[in-house]
């Protein structure tokens, strides 16, 4: 019957897989949840949306002068990465053109432990940190692990959500990788490697003369003859009396100083701007200060321009690509020798963003007329300066450790927890290997079982968050019907180490390892009915007939949920919770009261009906069971006497996994020893019993006090 029902399971399986086309499923699947109006809802102020840049959906956002400011995209199409439930999680990025985060908002998921549960607050409050991040930074999830991280720590860390951890850094890692194929392609210069900075080692005895000559301080200089002839032609070409009036006065004399260099800054500032600098730069140690002064009427800035942020006329540009400036804040003064008469200001540019000191780059700067009392019209012409500062004043780039794999990441954050649950599973190995029968003899037996199974709940559930569930199992098949990756087990290593106890436990023992040890809502339900026993419940005991109806339903549901994962992935989010897991077990009955009603109920009725849920309805258990089909020996000894004429163990077997013959129906063996410990009972075993009997008085073997375990079952 079993061999026909998994055969008729794959055929199901086969055929649902093969009659859509996966790789039009995905992209279908994986394409823009948003449309334009949608989107342009979504952009933060004060910017606005602008053009449509890919068919990936990535738009550009503009500013209020119709400048590009940045990027808004979904990741679902960029970054594909599956979550639990098979599907990827899309979120809405908005990058400026630094590659900070202006705003991440959660679109669309079916991650479980947020469709219920936990609820979607916590994971709207997870993303809500990414706001004013960099994509420049070393982001990670969790806590740091090791030296617990400090002002000095090399990672910024973002809280995870508890619970759900595993979810989180699918989504995070979807963020990331969509943010980093924008910037690749729209933002060539940011991160383009480890920038150089200045080296506090290097000195040089300079002043201004010497900067001057040895070229370490770059000079520009436009006379007003220079900017007539800039506008001749135009509109503003009259719009400056003062130019046409002195053609050989001086309109620009710009000077430019990488002040980054301790050598360079102590030879153009002053004492006192020179440590304020210094305390700037402690602060903020990976930005790189330009000493900018004008000896012209110029004047660097306009009248509307406000102090600490970017420079209205003056823009950066290293390769093509354009390099962010910020007004330092720094009141400056110049070292003696200086120029006189002169407009100074200190502008910052940050190295992470792919800004090298040590290599040319280019200073523009606007000269601006207007045209019209009323309403002017604003005539602009730049100028250049390009400059470069010799690699002596810097220290040669080292290239940055590249960052752990996610697996890595999350690996490291439960090293405690998986080396405490590696050290369970040898431990349960054991037990269940070369200690079986005599563990199963000894009268600790019982007790030690609870206490075991008291432990997979408090550690392994609701601690370890390691309750395996069937939408991992279907988001599996969801990814391997689809093309999808595999990595998002990676995310979650607690529970992939039981998933790999399990698999190994379906070669030697079954499903009997996970489904009679492993399973915290399992242990929940035997520990249910020993309560019963204590308080005299009644205790039910199902049919033969009907018991091997009623174990074929749990086969059923399976092949439903299987068939809803490829046909209707969205109304597995509702048929999945026939699982009381999540309730019992992920959020410790803190839910909702109809489901909290529902995983009450399979508990209660445990009480008299020994582990009913698992015997009869769990999809993973039906799962679990074929995947025991993989087991290679018969592990539970039998004797010639079992089943003809001996029926001990089978009467005495609480899930009704021996047939009248004593054959052992290892599809239904939870692996709970009492059959063993039967077996190695020479006061319970019926064959020893006769054996010792017809023995004689001298040769029979001592009769033993009935076990704990008997006694209790």
């Amino acid at each position: 019957m079993i061999a026909r029902l998994v055969l008729f399971l794959v055929a199901v399986i086969w055929t649902l897989a093969a009659s859509a086309p996966p790789a039009a499923a995905a992209a279908a699947e994986n394409a823009p949840l948003l449309s334009e109006a949608e989107l342009a809802a979504r952009v933060p102020a004060p910017y606005r949306l602008g053009a449509k840049l890919t068919e990936e959906g990535v738009h550009e956002i503009i500013d209020l002068s119709g400048r590009p400011a940045g990027y808004i995209f979904e990741t679902r199409p960029l970054a594909p990465i599956p979550g639990f439930s098979g599907a990827p999680i899309d979120l809405l990025v908005t990058l400026d053109g630094e590659g900070r985060f202006l705003d991440v908002e959660l679109i669309d998921h079916n991650e479980p432990v947020f469709v219920s549960g936990l609820g979607e607050a916590p994971f709207h409050k997870f993303v809500e940190q990414y706001r004013g991040r960099s994509i420049a930074e070393n982001l990670t999830v969790g806590v740091p692990y090791g030296a617990q991280g400090g002002a000095g720590s090399a990672a910024t860390y973002l809280d995870g959500v508890t619970k759900a951890t595993a979810s989180v850094r699918i989504a995070h890692e979807s963020i990331l990788a969509a943010a980093f194929a924008v910037a690749r392609e729209r933002m060539k210069g940011l991160r383009a490697g480890p920038p150089r900075a200045p080296d506090p080692d290097h000195d040089e005895k300079l002043d201004w003369a010497a900067l001057e000559a040895q070229g370490l301080a770059g000079r520009l200089t436009v006379t007003n003859r220079q900017l007539q002839e800039a506008f001749a032609g135009s509109l503003w070409e009259d719009d400056d009396p003062e130019a046409a009036a002195d053609p050989d006065g001086v309109f620009l004399d710009l000077w430019v100083v990488d002040v980054g260099p301790p050598a360079l800054a102590r030879a153009a500032l002053a004492p006192e701007t020179l440590a304020e600098l210094r305390a700037f730069l402690a602060v903020s140690d990976h930005d790189e200060p330009l000493l900018l002064v004008d000896a012209g009427r110029h004047g660097l800035v306009s009248e509307d321009f406000v102090r600490n942020t970017a420079p209205d006329l003056i823009t950066l540009e290293q390769d093509g690509l354009p390099i962010a400036l910020r007004d330092a804040d720094l009141e400056v003064q110049l070292a003696p020798g200086g120029p006189e008469a002169a407009r100074a200001m200190i502008l910052r540019t940050d190295r992470r963003l792919g800004f090298d000191p040590a290599r040319p780059w280019t200073l523009r700067i606007a000269a601006l007329r207007r045209h019209g009392p009323f309403m002017p019209q604003i005539g602009a012409r730049s100028f250049e300066l390009t400059h470069v500062t010799p690699e002596r004043f810097f220290r040669a780039p080292q290239a940055a450790p590249a960052p752990a794999p996610p697996w890595v990441e999350a690996a490291l954050a439960r090293r405690v927890d998986l080396a405490a649950l590696a050290a369970l599973l040898l431990a349960l190995f054991a037990a269940l290997g070369p200690w079986m029968r005599r563990l199963a003899a000894s009268r600790a037996y019982l007790p030690a079982r609870l206490a075991f199974l008291a432990a997979m709940i408090a550690f392994v559930g609701w601690h370890g968050q390691g309750q395996l569930s069937i939408v991992t199992a279907l988001g599996t098949l969801r990814a391997a019907v689809q093309g999808g990756g595999f990595a998002f087990l990676l995310y979650d290593p607690f529970s992939l180490m039981i998933w790999g106890a399990a698999i190994l436990g379906f070669v030697l023992w079954g499903r009997g390892l996970f489904c009679g040890w492993l399973c915290p809502y399992g242990a929940m339900q035997e520990l249910a009915h020993h309560a019963g026993r204590a308080a005299r419940l009644p205790r039910l005991r199902v049919a033969e007939r009907w018991d091997r109806r009623l174990k074929l339903v749990k086969y059923a549901v399976l092949a439903v949920l299987a068939a809803a994962a490829l046909i209707s992935p969205s109304a597995t989010d509702a048929l999945v919770e026939v699982e009381p897991f999540k309730t019992a077990v992920t959020v410790g009955f803190d839910r909702e009261w109809p489901y909290v009603l529902y995983a009450a109920f399979w508990l209660a009725l445990g009480a008299a009906l020994f582990k009913g849920f698992c015997r009869y309805v769990c999809p993973l258990g039906a799962l679990m069971a074929l995947g025991g089909l993989l087991r290679g020996r018969d592990w539970i000894a039998r004797r010639a006497e079992c089943g003809s004429p001996c029926q001990l163990c089978r009467a005495k077997c609480p899930y009704q996994a021996i047939e009248k013959s004593g054959r052992i129906r290892y599809d239904e063996c939870f692996a709970c020893l009492d059959c063993v410990s039967i077996y190695e009972d020479p006061a319970r075993c019926v064959p020893r019993v006769l054996a010792a009997r017809k023995a004689g008085p001298r040769r029979q073997a001592p009769v033993a006090a009935p076990s704990a375990a008997a006694r209790a079952r």
